[in-house]
């Protein structure tokens, strides 16, 4: 397996961020690294190849990109697959939900990764318990609950919920190494997802994005200054 069994961190900024630059996000990975993160996930060809000249992590890439009468935006046809592969990340991840697809079907593009670039691994962004068993079945090497809360038919859940209900739920229906994404928003939350039994564990805005963590803060003392 290309990813270690441990803390993955998302250094990643839109065009709307301040922070937008494959330049920081190549210095934010070196802080990660030297954080103790032992890999990144991170977004564009373009970042990716900044931050391998940073650090020597695994990278698990992709791409986010709008489609048209299509939900999937992360890395959602051979287009971002392609950009991924030249840019030498270890594990291409993507969207794996049941949602209206651009172009190829997820299974072809599956099998798309396989023929191009067999060293390559894969992980599924799945939002339901449903598309963990297909992506498992379709033969994707990691399973991540990335997309849970944030598609159609899961707005509004949240992976933390009742002690992570959801992630067990994952964690018992396939055989696949899981790997806890999405609103793991402090130190406790990552160390008890790791006591149910992750994987591993990727963080991100709670670590890489400081507008929203200052707004955290101002927004708990707005009533009171």
């Amino acid at each position: 397996m290309h990813l270690p069994k441990n803390l993955i961190v998302s250094c990643q900024a839109l065009e709307s961020e301040p922070l937008h630059s494959s330049f920081i996000m190549s210095k934010m990975a070196l802080a990660a690294y030297q954080g103790g993160a032992k890999g990144i996930r991170a977004n564009s060809k373009e970042d990716i190849l900044e931050i391998k000249k940073e650090v020597n992590l695994p990278v698990i890439g992709i791409v986010k990109r709008n489609y048209p009468n299509s939900e999937v935006f992360i890395t959602a046809t051979s287009r971002e697959v392609d950009e991924l592969i030249e840019s030498g990340c270890e594990v291409i991840a993507m969207d794996a939900t049941m949602n209206r697809r651009p172009e190829e079907s997820l299974e072809e593009l599956v099998r798309y990764v396989r023929e191009k670039a067999p060293n390559i691994e894969l992980m599924a962004d799945i939002s339901t318990v449903e598309e963990a068993r297909i992506a498992e079945q379709l033969g994707f090497d990691y399973i991540g609950t990335t997309l849970h809360g944030y598609t159609s038919s899961t707005a509004g859940k949240k992976m933390y919920s009742n002690d992570f209900a959801f992630l067990k739920e994952v964690m018992n229906a396939v055989n696949k190494p899981v790997i806890a994404e999405g609103n793991v928003a402090t130190p406790q939350m990552l160390k008890r997802v790791f006591e149910l039994g992750v994987y591993s564990a990727v963080v991100g805005g709670a670590i890489t994005r400081p507008r929203d963590i200052t707004i955290k803060f101002v927004n708990e003392i707005n009533d009171i200054v």
